[in-house]
């Protein structure tokens, strides 16, 4: 017999070279239920991603980035879970209305960009990461970390913010108390916290650097979308 995925010649269950099996089982109801346990599980999924990130987010995506990979879950994944939560959160409560807006473009492209924006805020901010990841680049460019690490931390704290806000919103929505706001202090709070703890937790500078990246990246995001939308307009009006 030869390997599907490698074709090396397999004698036994398993492949030698890749450990891929022979024979791959049907999907059935079995199959679905240890997929779901094995994103939620404790000890490998994501419940116990988002534990070790809320306690040692420093040291866990330190460990992820330079000796193993298994036992997180993939950050883009996380990111993308993350913020399919906070999404269907804010579609079905209907919190965040009015903390994104485009003054003064009203009726412009610039304007159809952010309420997308303020409508998949989750989403936006996966762009987002791509400016703040950036901006650590330059503020952290002592370290030897390149910019595509810097993403895979990016992708953890910010994965760790969206939860942050989607804990707030639902508070928010049910007590009718404008408190989204504080969630999004301690998610800035947290997003200074983790970087600094990453590049080195000994050094108070760093989460300076942290919130100060940050908050740069989140101007240039928007300053982009504007320039984007500006720039759609006038091509529009050639």
């Amino acid at each position: 017999m030869v390997c599907k995925n490698c074709e090396t010649e397999v004698i036994q269950n398993y492949c030698p070279n890749c450990g891929a099996p022979v024979v791959l089982k049907r999907i059935n109801g079995q199959y679905i239920l240890k997929e779901i346990s094995s994103v939620l599980n404790f000890d490998r999924g994501i419940l116990y991603t988002i534990r070790e990130l809320l306690l040692r987010p420093g040291k866990n995506i330190q460990t992820f980035v330079l000796e193993d990979r298994n036992r997180l879950v993939k950050p883009i994944i996380f990111i993308i879970i993350t913020s399919l939560i906070y999404t269907l959160a804010q579609q079905f409560l209907h919190f965040e209305d009015g903390y994104v807006n485009a003054g003064g473009f009203e009726e412009s492209t610039t304007a159809n960009i952010f309420g997308w924006i303020q409508k998949n805020y989750g989403y936006a901010n996966i762009l987002m990461a791509i400016f703040i990841a950036g901006w650590i680049k330059i503020f952290f460019r002592k370290y030897e970390y390149n910019y595509f690490e810097i993403l895979i931390l990016l992708c953890f704290v910010m994965g760790i913010g969206m939860l942050i806000y989607t804990v707030f919103g639902i508070i928010e929505s049910t007590t009718k108390i404008q408190i989204l706001h504080i969630g999004g202090i301690i998610a800035l709070v947290y997003t200074s916290w983790a970087i600094g703890r990453f590049f080195d937790k000994n050094k108070k500078v760093n989460y300076f650097k942290g919130v100060l990246s940050y908050l740069l990246g989140m101007i240039t995001f928007f300053l982009a979308a504007i320039i984007l939308g500006m720039g759609i307009d006038l091509i529009q009006g050639i």
